[in-house]
């Protein structure tokens, strides 16, 4: 696509597990990065409700070698409840045993990648809480760039597992002269050809539902949608405004949009010449098994 609002980014790491989704007790990564984990690594670097990344294409400098791993894990996870019973009465709680041969740890075999590399080329877009002139797209690519080329991160980004830290750079030229730039200087012949790598997990959350943006309301807007609320209680029984209470505490929107429910996205992936073609508007059609 040629767009003057794609940035690219030079990714690189000693490991990576990018999951497949089918694998349900021990983690095989596919074979190159999946667009929700190169989404996941400029979202490290820079985001803001404002602006959302469409994966454009992933270029694969280096593939990596396959690497089996085997980790102690823990079976259990804290929940929010354990947690809030820890901060107010710690001798209630019971710790999560984790370690070898521990009462929740286990083993676990891991089947991941070692040493790669990638160009990962997104389209930034605005969501409708831009406010222009103030928000525009030039703001937030100028930010961008700065950040990359800074070495700048909210969090450290990872590939496909946060464990698995990745380094990253700005790329100034284009995708394909970056491509072939990195092909010299690691001594490796241009990659050709078109090799079919199945379907793909492309996200799982839908594009389009996070195009709406994310904001958390207002103290004052909260406060409007609790009154709105207890106007349509009046006239109810005592009990059925109770229960009505709860239920509006546990469903009440507290952010401008509903929150966003999982909705995995698969694609036919295909490496041409080096390749992914990720851009959802190209990928995720009924005739090719994005959706």
């Amino acid at each position: 696509m040629n767009s003057p609002n794609l940035v690219t980014l030079r990714a690189w790491g000693d490991f990576a597990c990018f999951t497949r989704p089918e694998m349900k007790v021990e983690r095989v990564s596919y074979p190159v990065m999946t667009p929700s984990a190169a989404r996941g690594i400029l979202e490290a670097i820079f985001w803001e409700p404002q602006m959302f990344y469409l994966i454009d294409s992933i270029r694969v400098v280096k593939r990596g070698r396959w690497i089996s791993i085997r980790r102690n894990e823990v079976t259990k996870v804290v929940s929010l409840d354990n947690a809030t019973t820890w901060m107010q009465s710690p001798e209630k709680t019971k710790p999560i045993q984790a370690g070898g041969g521990a009462e929740d740890g286990t083993q676990r075999n891991m089947l991941a990648l070692q040493e790669v590399e990638y160009l990962i080329t997104a389209e930034v877009r605005l969501t409708p809480l831009a406010q222009p002139p103030r928000d525009n797209l030039g703001k937030y690519l100028r930010e961008i760039e700065g950040r990359a080329r800074a070495g700048k991160c909210f969090h450290r980004p990872g590939l496909g597992m946060r464990e698995f830290a990745a380094d990253f750079e700005w790329v100034p030229e284009s995708p394909d002269a970056a491509l072939a730039r990195r092909a010299t200087e690691l001594g490796q012949s241009p990659v050709r050809g078109e090799e079919p790598l199945g379907l793909m997990l492309y996200d799982v959350f839908d594009p389009q539902g996070r195009a709406a943006g994310f904001r958390w309301l207002t103290e004052d807007e909260l406060t409007a949608q609790a009154a709105t609320f207890e106007q349509t209680l009046t006239g109810m029984k005592k009990g059925e405004q109770t229960k009505r209470r709860k239920e509006f505490a546990i469903s009440r929107l507290r952010s401008s949009t509903a929150p966003l429910k999982p909705q995995p996205l698969f694609f036919d992936a295909r490496l041409r010449d080096g390749c992914l073609d990720c851009h959802p508007e190209r990928v995720l059609t009924p005739n090719n098994g994005g959706n």
